[in-house]
């Protein structure tokens, strides 16, 4: 069974975010995700500047699987991002939740925040 973090929110889509109190938010992509996508071996981040609208494609990440869209929980400006993936994908399998973090979002409509589940309706998503 996959870990569900009970501090994070989540989209369907299986990305989570952690808000930082400060109008910006830490994105990443669930363990489910990287345990279905299987070993990294590339991330595509977006650029520090870009600004993406909620549910925007917005990162890619390959694995030896497959490659798969990240999309922007939020809408918001990227204000950094984990340049330690670049040379190391394989930290997205290895703590997707700590330092395979992918990047940052400073919101553009907190409001969006309402649209994400719970680590209780994520879980439960998994289970159907």
């Amino acid at each position: 069974m996959s870990e569900v973090q009970s501090d994070l929110l989540y989209r369907e889509s299986h990305e989570w975010v952690r808000d930082e109190g400060d109008g910006t938010v830490v994105v990443g992509i669930s363990d489910h995700a990287q345990a279905a996508l299987g070993d990294m071996v590339f991330i595509e981040l977006p650029e520090v500047g870009a600004v993406f609208g909620q549910g925007d494609a917005c990162a890619v990440v390959e694995s030896v699987k497959a490659a798969s869209d990240a999309y922007a929980p939020v809408s918001g400006e990227v204000t950094e991002v984990n340049a330690d993936l670049e040379d190391t994908p394989e930290m997205v399998n290895n703590d997707p939740y700590g330092d395979g973090w992918m990047f940052r979002i400073k919101m553009s409509d907190p409001s969006e925040m309402d649209d994400m589940l719970s680590a209780e309706d994520y879980a439960a998503q998994q289970d159907d």
